[in-house]
């Protein structure tokens, strides 16, 4: 069943390729299918395939399928009402399910898996109501006043189908219209999202500090690439739509949203779990140097300018020349005093245990006393490894048994 309804994701998303090869509509969407829902629908497939049990994995893969209708129908609508009308048949009927299919898409990922994951159950019975009221705005706000809103399509559509003029709702249900102006849902839909968005990462904080075992190990993951995503989108709301970077920006916002499925992949299947440590620690080291070496650059650039200005009264390729190789000069002493706040802030008991390390190693070059360095040693592993006992067997030497012996 996973895998079918990978491969129907998979027929849609090859759907929207041919319709964007014969108009671009919408290149950002299918980048977004093409970094996103198709990891989510080949992860969840795997996930669910080998832990049916777990909801996370169908999550995925149906979220993943959601994603493609939406952008797939809203095409096809697309081309057979605007690009070529009258070429494709039920056009109308298509224009409509891209207008609400990634309430749905959207719910799943952000609402649901959050409470299920790592291991498929919810914290606890207390966490019900919030999976009620997600359910509730998924069916009763999304679909209801979503799917059978009445009302042209294309003013209340942010997908394709808002490229398609004159379109009605062919489902829409006209006693549903002074049900929406009387309980003022454009305004009470945005503040319940607000709050199941904040119950659900609320749910990821308890769960992490009741974890033991593995388990800390699979939330690091699953915050991480939310993490790295936020980081990101924050960086796209602080630009200027029409800035140079705005574009490249949303475009790595998009390649790095790629990385909650196979997050989420690694953290069920737990693949290689503890690998996130060094990833963590990695990003940490880097994204410090470059956010550091890269102010040190534009700043040495202007500073130096200035300079040449006031000595020859114009600016000199100098001081491009002069800040890139103060750059090289920096990177591996920044490097390292960067790895080594980050290990004594962060990662206290590895940098203790490579302090201690290296000073046994310095005290090994010059002990002669054989039992202080066997106690010297047997401290070394007791405080690095921190087992439950250790003790220290020596093998006699050979040559001092046949000594005594003669």
């Amino acid at each position: 069943m996973a895998w079918s309804l990978c491969g129907l994701t998979l027929s849609l998303v090859a759907c929207v390729v041919a319709f964007e090869a014969l108009y671009r509509v919408s290149i950002a969407g299918l980048f977004f299918l093409l970094v996103f829902v198709v990891p989510s629908a080949l992860v969840g497939a795997v996930v669910a395939s080998r832990q049916p049990r777990n909801p996370v994995g169908w999550f995925l893969v149906v979220s993943a399928i959601c994603w493609a209708v939406n952008e797939a129908t809203g095409r096809y609508a697309v081309y057979g009402l605007v690009i070529e009308p009258g070429s494709l048949p039920l056009a109308r009927l298509m224009a409509w399910p891209s207008t609400w299919m990634w309430e749905p898409a959207f719910v799943l990922i952000g609402l649901f898996l959050p409470l299920y994951f790592p291991d498929g159950r919810l914290l606890s019975p207390r966490w019900r109501p919030v999976l009620w009221l997600a359910l509730l705005f998924s069916v009763g706000f999304g679909v209801v006043f979503g799917a059978l809103d009445p009302g042209e399509l294309d003013k209340r559509s942010p997908g394709v189908a808002g490229d398609v003029p004159g379109v009605v709702n062919p489902l829409g249900i006209e006693a549903l219209q002074p049900l929406d102006r009387v309980t003022q849902i454009d305004i009470i839909l945005p503040v319940l999202l607000i709050v199941l968005v904040l119950c659900s990462v609320a749910s990821l904080v308890v769960r992490f500090r009741r974890s033991s075992g593995e388990e800390p190990q699979q939330m690091k993951w699953l915050t991480y690439a939310a993490a790295a995503y936020f980081a990101t989108l924050l960086l796209v709301m602080s630009l200027p739509a029409d800035s140079a970077w705005y574009q490249a920006v949303d475009s790595l916002s998009t390649l790095v949203l790629a990385g909650l499925p196979v997050a989420v992949g690694i953290a069920v299947l737990r693949y290689r779990l503890y690998d996130i440590d060094i990833i963590i620690n990695r990003t940490l080291v880097y994204g410090s140097l470059t956010v550091m070496l890269v102010a040190l650059y534009f700043g040495g650039i202007v500073v130096l300018q200035r300079v040449f200005v006031l000595l020859t009264g114009q600016q000199s390729t100098l001081a491009v020349v002069a800040s890139t190789l103060l750059i090289a000069a920096l990177f591996t002493p920044f490097r390292h005093r960067i790895q080594s706040f980050i290990d004594r802030r962060f990662y206290r008991r590895k940098y203790d245990a490579r302090k201690t390390l290296e000073a046994f190693s310095t005290k090994l070059k010059n002990e002669t006393d054989l039992e202080a360095l066997n106690n010297d040693l047997v401290g070394v592993v007791r405080e690095t490894m921190q087992p439950a006992h250790v003790s220290l067997w020596l093998r006699p030497d050979p040559a001092q048994r046949r000594v005594s012996a003669d």
